[in-house]
């Protein structure tokens, strides 16, 4: 030891342990000291002072006035000078057991836990049979996490003093930490039987069963307590949080503000009537109730951990974010914080650093259900498939009925063509939650992938009770159901979803001009200039009429269901929108080479994770090496870059290509001076197939649904060929077959 300290560090430290007690390590330090040093003085006078006590200990006790004024001291919450003069008296009284007990109980309530603990455990050597001091011992044990301990001198507390109601409901409080939740109802209700108006045994009930899901019962428990206690603000906040459970948020914000009116620095109601308000979606309200409780606790991590969700959900992430960090910094080991910090990150799409959280918080939490689901949804947004389903795996095994886990594992198996495993997880999320849209919605991609349109588009119109529907229900006076005639009636149709789903589902206006309606589309402006040509009756706008002149209305992508469409009606036919014939003369003259022009398109919008559909533009450098072929980018805006980094010629349009306020016109007009389409699916597709244009798709190993599976034709298009990923990810192989194709089609 005196290695690594000095003689008068070890001086002090032995002072130090006399000061606390702790007379043997006391004892052992002054004799190193004298094995080094046989003449230091003070470690002599050290021993001989031990020597002193120990003979005298016995006989010796202090006054009860010296006990009285320490007892006084501690009530008056003075624990720094309880602490200082208890351990000057224990100098002289070291045998005393209730000045150990006094100074276990000023540390416990300086949170010195450990020194607590010690002390109290000293007392109980030199009187083992004092209840109190027992009960006194497992507090601080529970404080310090060791729960099987705390129980232990609960259960000692008790055999001395069977009647001891304290140490039942402390007991209960222990093994409830313990997830032993029966044995702390238990615990409680023999707390109870010894001492039926004990409120706070009733509110320590109340928690419990609360965490039993029995929260009617809870309700009870707290309700008894505060007819016991009618100021207990404690009481009336664990309500509240049990009625939010219960999704009663009036009720439990008014349970909140009872707490805060007779305890009015409560930053704890405060936090959690922030997140009530955040559940009715009174945000600004929430964030001043958490400003309020932070204003209170500045330390109060989960105060920052909530105000970061509120400021995410009204969609500030980078301020969300801050407070994220706020409450990890102040409590490392907060695993709802490193949560949700993966899911902002998340958000953001930074899916690495959103992973590396989500482990975080499950090291700090393993059985962490929903870190595991969100990260395996980062997983499979990165297509790593496995390692996604392994996450949902994981999951389930720790929350067997987490539906959206079901829901997840089932798009993953989707994407890895395994089609049947995932009708079946979507059937397990549905069979825990009936109501599910996502899952019904998912499904209906599987059906009309294998070719069963009419169930495929069925099942489609859940995503309409989707939480996170982005398209406006038709309001129910003016649902139409397929059946009723439409003849002579105005009927109201508004877009939804991309550009191709808008070029590829307009064809269904025509259905409904020839049964007889007077068609409205409200769709984006910078589309009516192309759309128009689908024909010249139908009306096309860019915001809602007033609903008095509609009859019906429905979004674009409920028509197809509503025509009952199946794999043999689609209505199909060359082409049904046209290109502006002055662009198409124009561009013509641009590309005056007598050459088989080939237009390409290689990336679809990535404003949401592409899934796979893209793929590089080198891919196309063996198609340019092919004789008499000349490559046409028909590509604008995400994707473009790539241009620049190409060692083939391609031919590019120009700033003016596509510049002006119609979208598409300058696209159409170069189609139509194409020989052939070469794109990846995207609205490129969808176009060249409306104008009729021979076409080619690239498609991933399991594409959109519209595209089915096994076909090389679509039977939306006639003018279209598809090729297909043979395994998942491969492009090679699809260009490698468009190639040979092509060497065909030029010869």
């Amino acid at each position: 030891m005196l290695a690594n300290f000095s003689v008068e560090q070890s001086l002090m430290k032995a002072k130090s342990h006399l000061r606390n007690g702790e007379i043997t390590e006391a004892q052992h330090l002054y004799e190193t000291i004298l094995k080094k040093f046989s003449n230091n003085i003070r470690a002599q006078q050290g021993l001989e002072a031990i020597q002193k006590v120990n003979q005298n200990t016995v006989t010796k006790c202090p006054p009860q006035e010296v006990v009285n004024q320490l007892v006084n001291l501690y009530n008056q919450r003075k624990m720094a000078t309880v602490i200082e003069q208890t351990g000057a008296v224990i100098e002289q009284y070291p045998e005393e057991a209730i000045l150990w007990n006094i100074l276990g109980a000023s540390k416990f309530q300086t949170r010195e836990l450990e020194g607590a603990v010690g002390a109290y455990k000293k007392s109980i050597s030199l009187n083992p049979n004092n209840a109190d001091v027992y009960n006194n011992l497992g507090v601080a044990l529970r404080d310090c996490g060791k729960f099987d301990e705390a129980v232990e001198a609960y259960r000692k507390s008790i055999s001395l003093r069977p009647d001891y109601a304290e140490a039942y409901n402390n007991m209960g409080v222990a093994l409830k930490d313990q997830n032993k939740l029966e044995e702390a109802i238990e615990a409680y209700n023999k707390s109870i039987s010894l001492k039926p108006n004990y409120a706070e045994a009733y509110n320590n009930m109340g928690i419990t069963l609360k965490d039993q899901n029995k929260l009617e019962e809870a309700i009870e428990a707290y309700n008894k307590s505060i007819s016991l206690k009618p100021n207990y603000a404690e009481a009336y906040n664990n309500m509240g949080i049990t009625l939010k459970d219960q999704d009663k948020l009036e009720e439990a914000i008014e349970a909140y503000n009872k707490s805060i009116s007779l305890k009015p620095n409560y930053a704890e109601a405060y936090n959690n009537m922030g997140v009530a308000l955040k559940e009715q979606n009174k945000l600004e309200e929430a964030i001043e109730a958490y400003n309020k409780s932070i204003s209170l606790k500045p330390n109060y991590a989960e105060a920052y951990n909530n105000m970061g969700v509120a400021l995410n959900k009204q969609g500030d992430l980078e301020r969300a974010m801050d407070f994220y960090k706020k409450c990890i910094s102040l409590q490392p080991v907060h695993a709802k914080g490193h949560f949700n910090m993966g899911n902002a990150l998340r958000d953001q799409l930074k899916l690495d650093e959103a992973i590396e959280y989500y482990n975080k918080s499950i090291l700090l939490k393993p059985n962490y259900y929903e870190a595991y689901n969100n990260m395996g949804v980062a997983l499979k947004d990165q297509d790593k498939l496995e390692e996604a389903i392994e996450a949902f795996k994981k999951c389930i095994s720790l929350k067997p009925k987490y539906a959206e886990a079901f829901n997840s594992l089932g798009i993953c198996f989707q994407r890895q063509d395994k089609l049947d495993e995932a009708i079946e997880a979507y059937n397990a999320c549905i069979l825990l939650k009936p109501d599910y849209a996502s899952a019904y919605y998912n499904s209906s991609f599987i059906y009309s992938l294998k070719g069963d349109l009419r169930k495929g588009l069925e099942l489609y119109e859940w995503r309409l009770k989707k939480k996170d529907i982005k398209v406006r229900l038709p309001r129910n006076h003016l649902i139409w159901d397929g059946i009723e005639s439409i003849k002579g009636k105005k009927f109201f149709v508004y877009e939804e979803q991309g550009l191709g789903d808008v070029i590829q589902f307009c064809r269904y206006l025509l259905l409904l001009k020839k049964k007889g309606a007077e068609v409205t589309f409200r769709v984006k402006k910078k589309m009516h200039s192309l759309l128009k040509t689908l024909d010249e009756d139908i009306i096309f706008v860019d915001s809602d009429p007033d609903q008095n002149n509609i009859n019906f209305e429905t979004p674009l992508m409920s028509l197809p269901y509503l025509f009952k469409t199946n794999i043999n009606t689609i209505p199909s036919k060359n082409s049904y929108l046209s290109a502006d014939h002055k662009k198409v003369k124009s561009w013509c003259k641009r590309l005056t080479k007598d050459i088989f022009k080939v237009g390409i398109c290689w990336q679809g919008s990535k404003s949401k994770i592409d899934f796979g559909r893209s793929f590089p533009l080198t891919l196309f450098k063996d198609i340019s090496k092919l004789p008499n072929i000349e490559l046409i980018s028909l590509h604008k805006g995400e994707g473009e870059n790539q241009i620049k980094d190409i060692d083939f010629e391609l031919i590019t349009l120009g700033d003016d290509f596509d510049a002006g306020e119609n979208a598409f016109e300058d696209t159409a007009a170069i189609m139509m001076n194409c020989d052939l389409i070469i794109t990846s699916d995207t609205a490129t597709a969808h176009l060249a197939g409306t104008l009729g244009r021979p076409t080619w798709v690239a498609l991933k190993k399991v594409p959109d649904w519209r595209w089915m599976l096994d076909r090389t034709d679509s039977p939306w298009y006639p003018n279209m060929r598809l090729y297909r990923q043979k395994d998942l990810g491969d492009w090679n192989h699809v260009f490698k077959i468009m190639k040979k194709d092509l060497v065909r089609l030029i010869k």
